[in-house]
């Protein structure tokens, strides 16, 4: 019998039964500053708030950049904590051994 892979769940990797995982939701410009204003429909969609901080994220091809994603720190930082909070463990662990 084989056994059911358990999946973790972490923020948005996993689309929601019945949405796609990506989509076009605004176009927007940058400005002469390098600035850009997310429209406030995709504001108040994801919940950023005033003070959020977003980690920028590039991806290449070719040697060029084609894609730029923003995730929200708290969320890297959880989805992080879930991949290495276990490999974590196991070095504390042993540090006891060790009479560390």
């Amino acid at each position: 019998m084989k056994k059911k892979k358990e999946r973790v769940k972490t923020a948005c990797v996993t689309p929601m039964e019945g949405e796609g995982c990506c989509g076009v939701k605004a176009v927007i410009a940058v400005d002469e500053r390098g600035q850009i204003v997310l429209p406030k429909e995709v504001r108040d969609e994801a919940g950023i708030k005033n003070g959020d901080k977003f980690a920028v994220i590039t991806m290449k091809h070719e040697g060029k950049v084609c894609c730029i994603s923003l995730m929200k720190v708290d969320e890297l930082s959880n989805m992080v904590m879930v991949k290495l909070g276990p490999m974590l463990g196991k070095i504390k662990g042993s540090d006891k051994h060790e009479g560390k």
